[in-house]
């Protein structure tokens, strides 16, 4: 008779729609850094001829965050956030995954918090109606991009603390995440 407690296992399809949601929003991502650049260095140009372009800074954070947040999730498909394991690497396998699933449960439970309260303030702005002071624009779909990052990051958290549970893989994925 089996004592181990029975989690649920991700199916495959699971972690194969996580994944091309993380590089969807990855793309993006990707996106918005190429035009962030593009704004950036015509907003330079421009001033070197005396024609700055009007709220260039606003559209660059705006961008920014965005460019930050869609990266989350396929980086920590990838596990190529930054880890420090010199204690780590050296506890028994069953101890380590123990040491990971907390991990991710920590983490999951922070980024979950953070993706709710993001929401919510996009909500407050979407309602209040307020725009960005010089150009004016609706920035409230940022404020959703930034949460929907959050969001994909949590749910990639949950998948690997689930699989640090029922003694998956925890190693560096390949370079097309953990489906490749």
């Amino acid at each position: 008779m089996n004592t181990e407690p029975s989690f649920p296992t991700p199916t495959p399809l699971m972690t194969a729609m996580l994944s091309y949601l993380s590089r969807a929003f990855l793309v993006i991502g990707g996106i918005a850094l190429g035009l962030l650049v593009l704004l950036a260095t015509a907003n330079v140009a421009a001033r070197l001829l005396g024609l700055p372009f009007a709220g260039a800074y606003e559209v660059v954070a705006f961008l920014g965050a965005l460019v930050t947040a869609s990266a989350l999730a396929y980086t920590q498909l990838r596990r190529d956030h930054i880890m420090v394991d010199i204690v780590t690497c050296r506890y028994p396998p069953l101890i380590k995954r123990g040491v990971d699933a907390v991990s991710d449960l920590l983490a999951l439970v922070l980024f979950g918090i953070l993706t709710r309260q993001v929401w919510l303030w996009g909500d407050k702005i979407r309602l209040a109606g307020e725009r960005s002071e010089t150009l004016q624009l609706s920035f409230h779909p940022f404020i959703y991009g930034v949460a929907v990052g959050f969001g994909l990051l949590t749910l990639v958290l949950a998948l690997q603390m689930v699989l640090a549970l029922v003694g998956g893989e925890r190693k560096k994925a390949p370079a097309g995440g953990m489906d490749s």
